[in-house]
């Protein structure tokens, strides 16, 4: 599947969702045919938020997408090598860096939190934006500077965006 089917594909199923409409396969029938290996369609970034789950706001079942999920879905070593795992051994060919509304480490950032461990992602997501107050603002640039941040490491014939989901609403916009 080239990597515009592909994000066609997520955004019809964004819209199931957003209809409460979502239908992804989950069957045993799925499961067994997986057993020898997956190739999903896309490589999904999210944060690791309870309120964001990629398999649902893209009515996607089983096999379907590759799913990082990191809290403030930063774009770090370990997230890296698992985007090229999916991408080169799996051949998705589209990766999408996922932000969400009400995030709390945009959030953490934006209030100066500087807790323990916490600092790895805040400083990570502090970088990308800047000293921007408004959080959805922020979101949108975190997920933009993660999008970049990608693009140079997966190749050409690998599509990569950014994109926003809005909690209250169920609506992914997308921008490559």
């Amino acid at each position: 599947m080239n990597y515009t089917d592909a994000l066609n594909l997520l955004k019809r199923g964004n819209k199931q969702y957003v209809a409460n409409k979502q239908n992804g396969d989950y069957s045993l029938e799925k499961r067994d045919s997986l057993i020898k290996g997956q190739s999903p369609y896309a490589v999904i970034v999210a944060c690791s938020d309870s309120r964001v789950v990629p398999e649902a706001m893209f009515s996607a079942g089983l096999g379907e997408l590759f799913v990082i999920r990191v809290a403030g879905n930063v774009i770090g070593e370990h997230e890296l090598g698992s985007i090229l795992y999916a991408t080169k051994h799996c051949h998705a060919n589209l990766v999408v860096i996922l932000g969400h509304t009400h995030c709390g480490a945009v959030h953490a950032t934006i209030a100066g939190c500087d807790e323990d461990h916490i600092t790895s992602l805040t400083s990570m997501i502090k970088e990308a934006i800047g000293d921007e107050m408004d959080e959805v603002k922020a979101s949108i640039m975190n997920a933009a500077y993660g999008r970049d941040k990608v693009k140079p490491e997966v190749g050409e014939t690998v599509k990569v965006v950014s994109a926003l989901f809005d909690i209250e609403t169920g609506q992914v916009s997308f921008e490559e």
